[in-house]
């Protein structure tokens, strides 16, 4: 094997087996394609999801999805009837329909003869008159190298820009003049290279021997600097795993050069080694916004990829290419008090503080010393106008950075006595808070009344202390009895004299559960915020349980995209629930009200959802199954960010265990199919349940229509399939024209919520590959029916 690669790669013109006898190809959904002799690897034209747009490029021909290893024209798609052709005079050319060029190939003066596509992966052109390899696409690489191939000095990878778009992306990877293999980040616009955020360290300016002269990927699946003395310093090392694998390194979107590895009974690519370790941690550039864009921070996600988020109060400037940055949900301060300056009104101001989050490079102004605490350093952010982000350390240090801030990246510490928190400064929406009536008055005119009496006075010396006595050894004995529920939970505890003061007497209503009522109310240990409290009524029976239940689980997660609980009460007969207030109302009243959301709000919703349910299933330390998702269970913060709640009908599923049984819990419409045949019941209903809210956030319209146009359109799971079946995804969104603009990345999403509401728990998706196919990670195979068994119903 491996000295078959190594004639090929060096003798190509010697080893063809056969060579590509079409090469006059019309760009289409059936295009011919010229595939090398074992069956590996083929050359030609690839759709681009539903798009009428191509690249000319080479592909795994053996995997399912077809994973590109090359293409030519990322920067410019050809579009549907483009052809390629290999001219009379030897010019191998890409034109559009109307004749215009799109590529060739470069440095390719010679006459073209023939073509072909090697085993290697390499596809190669030829003059065979003068026995000459003209181009080949190993010299050329795109983002991505193959076993046998090597990167030259000067030799250059670029990522691609996102996962829909295949134009030049932020970052290159470079085989310096100097012998170093080096990675930066580029500016967008100009491609003006920055500094370098990973080097192999292969340049010696006292000997040049030592230098590197050239990039090898072994047959092995190894990546290596040979030096100029035939030394080798290691890149990366391929698995010592025996038996047949596939090979790539792909210089990714992120910024991370990847090996990945694959044998042939695999579904998908495994990775072996990034490179960096960890790129949320490098610092690229003073130049530039970093890793992420400018607002943003780059942190570490379950999955061990790199995530770019923003912090609270701010939304990325575009949902589907999370790299570009993050914009604030508010106007900036203007520093113009006298005008229009918001940031005057201290109490217009408040702090969001994210744990261990820094953005090193943005600093104007160091402050430090015994004095400056916490609070010290918000108060002196709030008074600088020009302060967006205040980062605090345990040597009391305060550093404020002015707007955009860049390099963010989330660099957790495992020294709970040193630790970094980000202080981002954003403006209170203007909620007015209503004030409970004030009782003193009513306190000072029973005191005259009472006064008046001093038998009733004495009596009342009396019984005060008695009573007092009574009431904090019964308080007393409620603590203990709940002490153990809540050791482990970061949650506060109140009286129901503070949460009825709060809720002025459980005054405004929000809502009712399955479980109980919400209230709104202002606490006066924090009278700038508001709180949702929820007055559990079915104590005795299922309330008792339910309150456990919530306090215990919900009081250990931690997640932008889950309620916050913030308290509890547990005093007598009131079983009482403390959260954060979201002002902007539930996720169905956005879809469902008079205004359409645009398109990309809708989708970073989307993506919001999916990450609070992956963090439930597959990072608590106890998995949660929420049971009940829909709309009315997502609300929506002052910043539009998904929070989901209600975990009232949340049932817990230990490590130990892979399934629970339970009784049919949920809501019509969103119940998952095994709910209804006595099968167990696992995290998969709650994939079934966002897959039709999914169809919701792509339709606007609800999962059950009582007064549809025509009987087809009457359930959204039905209809939405056949609309995907007969290639009418157009019908699904009809009346919005901005989803049109986005057919692709529609399809994409309509397949992922298909799979999610497969009748068969076992084909639906993980939370965590929802967000992969989501962003384009992977492709998103063809989904089956959903419903062959509806039938049996």
């Amino acid at each position: 094997m491996a000295a078959r690669f190594l004639l090929l790669l060096v003798l190509p013109s010697l080893v063809f087996s056969q060579y590509c006898t079409d090469l006059d190809i019309t760009a289409s959904n059936n295009s011919p394609r010229c595939v090398s002799p074992s069956g590996e690897f083929a050359f030609g034209f690839y759709r681009l999801g539903s798009q009428s747009l191509f690249l000319l490029a080479i592909w795994f021909e053996k995997i399912p999805e077809k994973t590109l290893v090359w293409y030519a024209n990322g920067d410019n798609p050809a579009p549907k009837g483009s052809k390629l052709e290999l001219t009379s005079d030897g010019q191998f050319i890409l034109s559009d329909p109307q004749g215009k060029e799109i590529w060739r190939p470069q440095n390719s003066v010679t006459a073209v003869t023939h073509a072909a596509m090697l085993d290697t992966g390499n596809f190669v052109l030829e003059n065979r008159n003068q026995n000459l390899t003209v181009w080949q696409s190993f010299q050329n690489p795109a983002n991505t190298i193959l076993p046998t191939q090597t990167l030259e000095i000067g030799g250059t990878m670029y990522s691609q820009q996102s996962n829909s778009s295949y134009s030049k992306g932020r970052f290159q990877l470079q085989m310096e003049a100097g012998g170093n293999l080096v990675l930066n980040t580029l500016d967008p616009e100009s491609g003006k290279a920055y500094d370098v955020y990973y080097s192999s360290n292969t340049n010696d300016a006292a000997n040049s021997g030592n230098s590197g002269q050239r990039v090898i990927f072994d047959e092995s699946g190894s990546i290596y600097v040979l030096l100029r003395n035939g030394g080798t310093v290691n890149i990366a090392s391929g698995s010592s795993l025996t038996g047949d694998y596939y090979y790539r390194a792909t210089l990714d979107q992120d910024g991370v050069f990847r090996l990945y590895n694959r044998d042939n009974s695999s579904t998908s690519w495994s990775v072996v080694k990034n490179i960096p370790d960890n790129i949320c941690t490098v610092t690229p550039s003073n130049l530039g916004s970093g890793i992420c864009g400018f607002n943003s921070y780059c942190s570490i996600d379950g999955r061990g990829l790199p995530d770019c988020l923003c912090p609270d109060g701010y939304s990325h400037l575009d949902p589907l290419d999370r790299k570009q940055g993050c914009k604030p949900n508010f106007e900036l301060p203007s520093c113009q008090t006298a005008v229009d300056g918001w940031e005057a009104n201290k109490d217009a101001v408040e702090f969001r503080e994210l744990k261990d989050v820094n953005w090193p490079l943005s600093d104007y102004q160091l402050q430090e010393g015994p004095e400056f605490n916490k609070e010290k350093c918000k108060q002196s952010c709030k008074d600088d106008c020009l302060c967006v982000v205040a980062i605090y350390n345990t040597d009391n240090q305060c550093w404020k950075k002015k707007f955009p801030v860049s390099n963010g990246r989330h660099e957790p510490t495992q020294n709970v006595l040193q630790y970094t928190t980000a202080l981002i400064k954003v403006r209170i929406k203007n909620d007015t808070i209503e004030r409970c009536p004030d009782k003193s008055t009513l306190i000072l005119v029973g005191s005259v009344l009472l006064g008046s009496s001093v038998l009733f006075n004495l009596f009342l010396l009396l019984a005060i202390p008695a009573a007092a006595l009574f009431f904090y050894n019964k308080k007393l004995m409620n603590l203990r009895s709940v002490s153990s529920i809540f050791a482990t939970t970061s949650v506060r505890t109140y009286s129901y004299k503070e949460l009825d003061e709060a809720t002025c007497g459980f005054k405004e209503k929000l809502g009712r559960g399955a479980f109980g009522t919400v209230y709104k109310g202002v606490l006066a240990s924090d009278a700038g915020r508001f709180v949702a409290v929820k007055k559990l009524d079915k104590v005795v029976q299922e309330g008792e349980k339910e309150f456990k239940t919530e306090v215990t689980v919900i009081g250990r997660t931690h997640h932008r995209n889950l309620v916050s609980l913030l308290g509890y009460c547990d005093q007598g007969v009131h079983r009482l629930l403390v959260y954060e207030y979201m002002n902007n109302g539930s996720l169905a009243d956005l879809l469902f009200g008079i205004s359409t959301p645009d398109w990309s709000q809708r989708l970073q919703i989307a993506f919001g959802i999916a990450k609070g349910l992956m963090y439930l299933h597959e990072e608590c330390s106890t998995p949660i199954i929420h049971c009940d998702i829909k709309p009315e269970n997502i609300l929506l913060d002052e910043y539009l960010t998904p929070r989901i709640s209600d975990f009232g009908l949340a049932k817990l599923l230990m490590r130990d265990q892979t399934r629970a049984l339970t009784t049919i819990r949920g809501t019509k419409g969103y119940v998952a199919p095994e709910w209804f045949r006595s099968k167990p019941i696992t995290v998969k209903v709650d994939v079934y349940s966002y897959g039709v809210m999914l169809l919701e956030i792509i339709s606007c319209r609800k999962s059950v229509h009582s007064q549809p146009e025509n009987d087809e359109e009457a359930i959204l799971t039905d209809w939405a399939y056949d609309c995907y079946r007969g290639h009418r995804l157009d019908k699904l969104v009809k009346n919005d024209d901005e989803v049109r603009k986005y057919m692709g990345m529609l399809e994409r999403v309509v397949m992922v919520a298909i799979w999610c509401i497969q009748e068969d728990p076992s084909l639906r998706p993980s939370m965590g590959m929802v967000i992969l196919m989501l962003e384009g990670v992977v492709e998103v195979p063809v989904p089956p029916c959903p419903f062959p068994f509806s039938s049996t119903f």
